[in-house]
């Protein structure tokens, strides 16, 4: 079993007295890839803020392994002015630089490791180009590269498939599942049915959390897991499926 990067004990969080996470705990290992689902309001942006030092749980404790600025992180529905004059390649860079103040390293190498993260992305041939130019794809590839420019031993993704076509959504999945081979990967979705051919297990977030150790779950397990989601189902003619909840 692969050592644990971070884990997650026993913890509670709430915003004005309203619980949002109830005795949650989970560990996060190398190399793991953990899909983090559920309804939206369940906790899973405040899981994501706690995991990565930006709020504090209430209750409970979190342990890291790793240095909080060895995790790469891709936020929900980034947004940056299509108008300020920046390029792919400047946008890029300025992920590097913000890991080298954080960890007090020299800027040798930078060049290359912008090359590498471009490449990994398949974005070399636009870095020079105005990100106010770029596809809602090619922008999420941007701020991805941006995200493991520092080679992260953990890369958080908050919905990044949000905003993008189908065809982008297919190939980020298969670049995350690349990656994957070199960090541990915690992806946010609300689609079950799409990242679970990537993911390797699941985390069922709706204020406490049930983890799920296969990247398959039915609908009678999300029902004990009390994680009312959208589940995806595919026939002659792809449809959805909405199993009835109370809230």
């Amino acid at each position: 079993m692969e050592k644990p990067l971070i884990q997650i004990k026993e913890i509670h969080a709430a915003y004005q007295k309203q619980a949002a996470l109830t005795n949650v705990s989970l560990t996060i290992r190398e190399l793991d890839f953990i899909g983090i689902i559920g309804p939206n309001g369940g906790g899973k942006t405040t899981l994501v803020k706690i995991i990565l030092g930006l709020l504090k749980p209430s209750m409970g404790r979190i342990d890291y392994a790793i240095d909080r600025s060895a995790i790469g992180y891709l936020p929900q529905g980034t947004q940056v002015d299509g108008s300020f004059p920046i390029t792919v390649r400047e946008v890029v860079a300025s992920g590097l630089e913000e890991g080298l103040r954080k960890q007090r390293r020299d800027h040798s190498g930078e060049a290359r490791r912008i090359n590498t993260a471009l490449e990994q992305v398949g974005l070399n041939h636009l870095q020079s180009r105005s990100i106010g130019q770029l596809s809602g794809g090619e922008f999420q590839r941007t701020m991805l590269a941006r995200a493991i420019i520092s080679s992260p031993r953990l890369l958080v993704l908050d919905e990044p498939d949000t905003h993008v076509d189908n065809r982008f959504e297919m190939e980020l999945y298969g670049l995350l599942r690349e990656l994957n081979k070199q960090m541990a990967i915690l992806l946010v979705s609300h689609d079950i049915g799409t990242i679970s051919p990537y993911i390797k297990t699941i985390a069922c977030v709706n204020r406490d959390l049930h983890y799920h150790s296969s990247n398959e779950i039915s609908e009678e397990q999300l029902k004990v897991y009390n994680c009312p989601i959208e589940i995806i189902t595919h026939g002659t003619v792809p449809h959805r499926v909405m199993r009835q909840h109370n809230h």
